[in-house]
């Protein structure tokens, strides 16, 4: 089934208030990291973050709208940046589920990507939520500066995986909107944390049973409420109040 996609007004504003909250939380990193959703029922048309523009300015209005299959993207004086472009059009492209991507060097779910055979364990009810959604990619080989390796990042994404954890490098989730992606960024860092901290004291970790983390996994997605939708319009709330700019 075809998912309708937001309107590109809705989808400027929301993704501008994630690019906000992404640097009130700390999740920045100077003027990299990139966000996109794609405004079009085949996903090839996305807006994301320009070239420059640090997360706690960007506006709605600013977001480049872009077109997967236009390689020309790439040139003029409003070009992406090449990293960006290179990875979130191949994987706007090649992946049904990813309408939203949010890609971050987020200190604690980085500094987990950063540990040898890194895991994200089932060491706590946050954690659960990512269940069997995990993909890991190990082998950091560089910056994204070709389409094929954003093609073989797709390629580490099947259906059932909406993270993709990056060796030595960082994280991203995509999602079938922004506020669901936001959600699932939230709480990754989240649980990268709890774990980083429980490792850290050096004792060893009490890991949750497959069976319980599952069924823990289950109840996150089936819980009431659009729990997603309902923590990302608070987020906006607080935006219109402090930060009513990021609409503009």
């Amino acid at each position: 089934m075809s998912i309708v996609p937001p309107t590109e007004s809705q989808a400027r504003t929301d993704l501008a208030a994630a690019f906000r909250w992404a640097a009130r939380l700390d999740w920045h990193e100077s003027i990299a990291n990139h966000f996109s959703v794609a405004v079009s029922e085949d996903r090839c048309r996305f807006l994301m973050n320009p070239n420059g523009r640090h997360f706690s300015r960007v506006r709605a209005s600013e977001l480049l709208l872009l077109d997967a299959r236009d390689e020309s993207a790439v040139e003029g004086p409003d070009a992406p940046d090449p990293t960006a472009w290179h990875l979130h059009a191949q994987l706007h492209l090649r992946l049904p589920q990813a309408r939203c991507i949010l890609h971050t060097h987020m200190p604690y779910a980085t500094a987990l990507c950063c540990i040898k055979d890194f895991e994200l364990l089932m060491l706590d009810q946050n954690a659960c939520r990512f269940h069997g959604r995990v993909a890991y990619d190990r082998h950091y080989d560089g910056m994204a500066l070709t389409a094929s390796e954003g093609a073989r990042v797709a390629g580490l994404l099947a259906a059932d995986k909406s993270v993709l954890m990056m060796g030595n490098h960082g994280v991203l989730v995509v999602g079938a909107s922004v506020a669901e992606a936001f959600d699932d960024l939230y709480y990754l860092e989240r649980a990268a944390k709890v774990q980083i901290l429980a490792l850290s004291t050096g004792f060893s970790p009490a890991l949750i049973p497959e069976d319980v983390a599952a069924r823990t996994c289950a109840q996150w997605h089936s819980y009431p409420g659009d729990y997603s939708r309902r923590h990302f319009d608070a987020l906006r709330e607080i935006l219109d109040e402090e930060e009513p700019s990021y609409r503009q």
